[in-house]
């Protein structure tokens, strides 16, 4: 299972817990991204990590409780700093939208501008993770690679199976290496529910399956 969405954790912690060992160990991209910028970034700027303020703008609430988890501490324990966190405040996009809107910021009259390059390029797989079947498509591409050593072919930069808003979405794909890889995606968590009591009961078996609490991702 993907552990990138704090709300589908949480549910299994709660409802599943024996299904926690098939959660990936792979943290979210705002839990990745918050202690490289500590760490990393910090070096590399030659600036003393106590005096970074990081806020992640993120669409989704439970991500104020992920960064509230104790287990949000690889900048303290990098660096040896206790009472750093990975990541210090979470604002949704709803709050900064209105905080623009009461600084009376008009987004049409700020000059574009080229995104921090911390680390690398973007990625197409990057753009699409935050979508439902995002994360699956993105993982099956590096899949291919890391299996083949091949660029995927095309049909895997536009994965039909595992987009669109259907609840639960399923998807055989024939792997040189690795044989056929069953996938599937559930999002909302009372597909995930379904998805996971088909799972427990024997009437489903995947290689990977991807949740998201949140209807559309």
């Amino acid at each position: 299972f993907t552990s990138c969405c704090p709300g589908w954790v949480k549910f299994v912690e709660y409802y599943y817990p024996e299904m926690l060992p098939h959660l990936s160990s792979s943290r979210s991209p705002m839990g990745i991204q918050g202690p490289l910028i500590k760490t990393y970034y910090a070096e590399t700027k030659g600036i003393d990590p106590r005096d970074i303020v990081s806020v992640a703008v993120m669409p989704c609430t439970a991500k104020k409780f992920e960064a509230a988890r104790p287990e949000m501490n690889n900048a303290a324990q990098a660096t040896g700093i206790e009472e750093l966190r990975d990541t210090d405040f979470v604002i949704t996009t709803r709050v900064l939208a209105r905080l623009i809107k009461s600084f009376h910021i008009d987004l049409t009259m700020i000059q574009d501008s080229e995104f921090d390059n911390m680390i690398s390029m973007a990625s197409g797989a990057g753009i699409i993770f935050g979508n439902t079947g995002g994360v699956m498509e993105a993982a099956v591409r590096t899949a291919w690679y890391n299996i083949t050593g091949e660029e995927p072919p095309a049909a895997l930069w536009n994965l039909t199976p595992v987009r669109g808003l259907a609840g639960i979405k399923e998807a055989a794909l024939d792997v040189p290496g690795a044989g056929t890889i069953k996938v599937a995606v559930a999002h909302g968590l009372g597909n995930a529910r379904q998805l996971i009591d088909r799972i427990k009961a024997g009437a489903a078996d995947y290689n990977f399956v991807e949740v998201m609490a949140c209807p559309g991702g």
